[in-house]
């Protein structure tokens, strides 16, 4: 008879830890052995101060399998009510093609993929990027675009920052059109109150002309407006313009399908969401947003853009574009703290473009709009009170007193209108709208024994309500990729031969330091896309979100446990949202305690770039602390600056471990220190994998945290997004987190995103990793990243010495390995080493950050010992390579390194004039013959692309 202990074993064979941790016992030993120590509670004891070891253990539910976690998520889901949403605000229902959802949003070749920083090997992406930038140049009229903002409203927010740096107009005032979409107003409230810019909302047309009249920087309005309303602008952009000043517009692109873009009658930039282009609602993302602009704007331009440069071979080849206005190269000089995008909606976002075509988006345009046509007019019939305007998708009804029981008869027969300014309703309409829609809505606004209208009747005679002076003229999408792939077939084999140029966490090991690259586990991704989560308005009723609430108590609990907080907002969609909402907790904080005077923030020279960029945005003076040789914080130079701005001192900022990879011995102390001088302690979460369950920020001294759950809690990269960037604070604090009127969270500091949940649809990710691992698989996972890096540096330590650690030689979760003596020895530089990685199969570590010509390597918990190998074999391989070039028998200028990587087409080209064997090149170690990656296009020339900056899809016949 089985006894119980054995019977547990059997029940706990399905766990999950095993699958996502690489490492197993016996690999550990191997890997303890060679690092010097004796077991991995001795190293982590050894590396972690014990000062700020965890005093509390997390208290989380156990761990449990993998099936266990998606059935108790499913009932979770289930809690949430989806009904037929006719909400509209910037939000609606849409189909994303099974091609897309199947090849792209599913795919671990797209979501696994980091940053196209390394431009050889994200060929793929940037190709689905510029096919973005492309479609939102044509659908708005605009001569440029960006490669994808975090939503409509943070973008909005940027839109106006670019304009007042842009401008000539020397006011500092920003008329916002009172029916722009709520919580785009909210969110510029919140951006502009820190920058002392002052918003002037004009809720009717006689305060909009009014406020046209006046002096300011720039103007917003929406189009169409969000009660639906499409209003002809032409004449108030030449009033603006007359003011010296910007005229920016927040656009639906479905709608600029049929009705005029802004880039034809004057606008100046162009922002807004591509949600309804296939991603699916989420409760309010991710979805990617745009930003377009007039070509004078290019080089302020927020966030990223993919340019067209050429390869060492002439060919054409895609890069990310002018990268010096990127945070972590500007800092405190920055213009915006933006260092990630929504990368995957946007490839989704693109793909539906290429998948449809112009045809295909403008017959989903009309059947929107004459199905809009046919509502207003059956409510007409019904004698229902229809607002006459000019519209594209949205009827706005004048309701009165009678507003709140409609919506209420609307929602017990399962839909959902919107309630505007409490005496009008507006019912948006969408891609998937159907003819059943349209009675059941006849059907809420019918008197008892009222007949309702025939749809068939309205089918042949009911005009569009767009007006001809409002319609689009103009050709759209030409470029043959909107053209080419509208079978299954045709559109699956493109996506395909994109994911096939890119390298992605599918094939290898991503060994980028900082950033955290780790497994996206197939059970935690499922659940995204349950209709249950997807197809959530963000602005539904409350009790129609119970599940989505649940979901949000719990995360948030859980994260408190792990950081040692007392509250948390999973609101800000990215770190650099979650960094700029906990600084305006911060401030907002010392302006309660009357100290409005402490506005210094104090920042090691190490710092990421976001951390300055946010300072300055919330409207604080960054003054930079020095590091000392060992790349810790320098006490001595941090007590003067603490003495020196003792009363206007607000805060510091550090990352821990350190951005060099080393756990400072002195945190506790600096936290003290800044304390006492009034200020608080802004912890960035970035290196969290490296804390986790062995020391927590809110118990050793920090007040502020952002965590990065596209780090170190599993939700994947994308490409450079989705991410999600969780503020946590102590008690204090938790007043001023922020808050989201729109969405009926009041207080706080107002608004950071759209939504109240941000990037919500991808929440589930983290929720089951956390309750798959519990807490001793959490502790487990720190562990054994800590344990994989040490590995890394002391097997590496022979070829490439580790630039910092600590004083027994061991590093944090990350090591930086110092290239810069080679330059004198060989001429290789880092980015030569990390170009011939891509010939081995391999993503370069981070390169040159923080120290230039170093690469800083990063390998996660996730990865086998296998695999771990198979980089240190590379890197060895390599550094034999650059004793060639020393030894003097490859020359400085012509060797493996410098020609890296090398295409499959440079090799059997005629010529081979190398003075090393073709078989070296493609070849250099013996597992590649049966498993090799190739680059599509051999290394980019960076310069050529700044200096010839083209942005938009390639013209026919430039590439073979």
């Amino acid at each position: 008879m089985t006894s119980t202990p054995a019977l547990r074993a059997l029940e706990n064979a399905d766990e999950f830890l095993p699958r996502h941790i690489g490492i197993d016992a016996e690999d550990e030993a191997l890997m303890l052995s060679a690092i010097g120590e004796a077991s991995r509670r001795a190293l982590i004891d050894s590396i972690v101060p014990r000062s700020i070891a965890r005093r509390s253990v997390m208290d989380l539910p156990p761990a449990c399998t993998e099936a266990d976690a998606l059935a108790e998520l499913k009932a979770i889901a289930g809690k949430n009510q989806v009904l037929r949403s006719f909400i509209g605000q910037g939000y609606y229902g849409t189909h994303t093609p099974g091609v897309i959802l199947r090849n792209v949003l599913e795919n671990p070749a797209w979501y696994t993929a980091y940053t196209p920083y390394q431009a050889e090997i994200s060929q793929g992406r940037m190709e689905a990027l510029i096919n973005f930038q492309t479609m939102v140049c044509d659908l708005t009229g605009m001569p440029v675009a960006n490669a994808s903002m975090l939503d409509e409203a943070t973008a909005a927010a940027e839109a106006m920052t670019l304009a007042r740096r842009s401008v000539k107009s020397k006011s500092m005032r920003f008329v916002v059109a009172g029916d722009a979409h709520p919580q785009t107003i909210e969110v510029i409230q919140t951006r502009a109150a820190p920058m002392d810019i002052e918003v002037v909302l004009a809720n009717s047309l006689d305060e909009w002309n009014a406020a046209l009249g006046g002096e300011y920087f720039a103007v917003l309005a929406q189009y169409p407006a969000t009660s639906g309303r499409i209003d002809e602008l032409a004449a108030d952009v030449e009033k603006v313009h007359a003011k010296q000043a910007a005229f920016i517009v927040a656009a639906d692109l479905l709608a600029l399908t049929l009705i005029a873009p802004p880039g034809e009658w004057g606008a100046d930039i162009v922002v807004g969401t591509t949600q309804r282009f296939g991603m699916p609602m989420g409760a309010g993302g991710p979805h990617a947003a745009f930003m377009a602009c007039r070509d004078d704007y290019k080089r302020s331009l927020p966030g990223r853009l993919v340019g067209v440069s050429v390869d060492v071979h002439g060919a054409p080849a895609y890069r990310l574009a002018l990268q010096t206005r990127e945070q972590h190269i500007r800092r405190e000089k920055a213009t915006s703290n933006i260092c990630t995008a929504q990368v995957l909606p946007a490839v989704v976002a693109s793909m539906y473009a290429v998948y449809h075509g112009p045809q295909g988006l403008t017959r989903i345009a009309q059947r929107v709009a004459s199905y809009t046509a046919i509502l207003a007019k059956g409510l007409e019939q019904l004698g229902a009170p229809v607002r006459a305007q000019a519209t594209f998708d949205t009827v706005s009804l004048k309701t009165d007193g009678a507003t709140k029981a409609i919506a209420a008869r609307a929602v017990s027969m399962g839909a959902n209108l919107r309630i505007y300014f409490e005496n009008w309703l507006c019912i948006s309409l969408d891609e998937t709208t159907t003819r059943a829609d349209i009675e059941l809505l006849w059907k809420i606004f019918a008197k008892d024994g009222q007949a309702l209208p025939s749809f068939e009747a309205f089918e042949g005679g009911v005009d569009l309500l767009i007006p001809s002076e409002l319609r689009r003229t103009s050709a759209f999408l030409t470029h043959p990729v909107f053209n080419t792939h509208h079978s299954e077939t045709a559109m699956l084999r493109y996506i395909r031969q994109l994911s096939d140029k890119d390298l992605a966490l599918d094939r290898s090991m991503i060994p980028l330091g900082s950033c955290t690259m780790k497994l996206n586990a197939t059970s935690e991704m499922m659940p995204i896309t349950w209709p249950e989560f997807a197809h959530m308005h963000p602005f539904a009723p409350a009790d129609q979100l119970a599940g989505y609430r649940l979901l949000d108590e719990q995360l948030r609990a859980w994260l408190c446990q792990v950081t040692g907080y007392a509250g948390v907002s999973l609101q800000p969609n990215a770190g650099s949202q979650g960094e700029y909402a906990g600084l305006l907790a911060i401030k907002a904080w010392h302006a309660a305690q009357g100290h409005t005077e402490r506005t210094v923030c104090l920042i090691p020279s190490s710092a990421h770039g976001t951390n300055p960029a946010s300072a300055q945005m919330v409207g604080m003076q960054v003054v930079v602390t020095a590091c000392d040789a060992q790349g810790n914080v320098d006490m001595a130079d941090l007590r003067a600056k603490c003495e020196q701005y003792s009363e206007r001192l607000a805060c510091m900022m550090i990352t821990y471990p350190s951005t060099h990879g080393v756990f400072e011995t002195q945190v506790k102390e600096l936290c003290a220190l800044v304390h006492q001088h009034g200020g608080r302690v802004y912890v960035d979460g970035a290196n969290l994998n490296a804390l986790v369950g062995v020391a927590a920020p809110g118990e050793f001294g920090g007040d502020v945290s952002h965590l990065n759950l596209h780090k170190t809690f599993c939700i994947p990269h994308g490409g450079g997004g989705p991410g999600v960037g969780p503020v946590c604070v102590v008690e204090d604090l938790v007043p001023y987190l922020p808050g989201h009127a729109t969405g009926g969270v009041a207080g706080g500091v107002g608004a950071v995103s759209a939504a109240p949940l941000g990037n919500a649809a991808v929440l589930p990710i983290s929720w089951m990793y956390i309750r798959m691992m519990g807490a001793a698989g959490l502790q487990a996972a720190t562990e054994v990243a800590i344990l994989s890096a040490n590995y890394i540096s002391a097997r590496l330590k022979p070829h490439y010495p580790t630039l910092y650690a600590s004083g027994n030689g061991h590093v944090a979760h990350e090591c930086i390995l110092d290239l810069r003596s080679l330059k004198d020895t060989s001429g290789v530089m880092a980015e030569d080493v990390a170009k011939r990685l891509i010939d081995y199969g391999f993503h370069a570590p981070t390169l040159s950050f923080p120290v230039p010509n170093t690469l800083m390597v990063e390998p996660t918990e996730s990865e086998s010992l296998f695999e771990l190998d198979r980089f240190i074999d590379a890197m060895i391989a390599i550094r034999q390579e650059i004793r060639q070039i020393e030894s003097g028998a490859w020359p400085r200028d012509d060797n493996p390194l410098k020609n890296a990587p090398h295409t499959a087409h440079s090799l059997v080209a005629q010529d081979w004039t190398h003075p090393y064997p073709r078989e070296l090149a493609a070849y250099p170690v013996a597992a590649l013959r049966s498993n090799k990656y190739w680059a599509s296009v051999g290394r980019v020339d960076n310069v050529y692309g700044d200096r010839n900056l083209f942005c938009s899809c390639l013209p026919v016949g430039s590439v073979e």
